[in-house]
């Protein structure tokens, strides 16, 4: 049985199923890390970019919601300019993961990010994260050349 993507999407906020926040912190910051290695915060990028071609989508307000329902935290607009935007990642599942991993990276979030508004701009698209461990957040920031179109 194949459910496809629209589906996901479709149902995602149908479906609020209570999964213990220890059992995707093993998977997140155990197993994956142990599985990629040194190389983890590089692949979960581009893991990210993949999964955003996955589930593209039409905008802003949908990449918060998708945030939101995926489990990875609030995401807000900090600031906006013509050739980059701000976000700020913060939440319970934000604070956890930065209070028990002291090497935890969000280039997951980053990738999704960069490459939704790379579908969505038709412009090569970047995401950086910036952890602010004290404040318990994530600011990234995507940015964008116009002189970058995609072909």
């Amino acid at each position: 049985m194949n459910t496809s993507n629209t589906e996901l999407i479709e149902n995602k906020d149908n479906q609020e199923l209570q999964i213990p926040a220890f059992g995707y912190e093993l998977v997140r910051e155990v197993l994956l890390d142990d599985i990629l290695g040194k190389d983890s915060p590089q692949v979960l990028y581009w893991a990210g970019k993949r999964m955003a071609r996955r589930f593209p989508l039409s905008g802003r307000d949908d990449i918060i919601s998708f945030f939101r329902s995926a489990g990875w935290g609030n995401l807000q607009v900090l600031k906006e300019s013509k050739d980059e935007i701000e976000f700020i990642l913060s939440g319970e599942v934000v604070s956890r993961r930065l209070d028990i991993n002291n090497q935890c990276h969000f280039q997951l979030e980053a990738g999704f990010l960069a490459e939704q508004f790379c579908l969505q701009t038709k412009l090569l698209t970047e995401a950086t994260e910036e952890t602010k461990r004290r404040a318990k957040k994530v600011t990234f920031t995507v940015k964008w050349d116009k002189k970058d179109t995609l072909l």
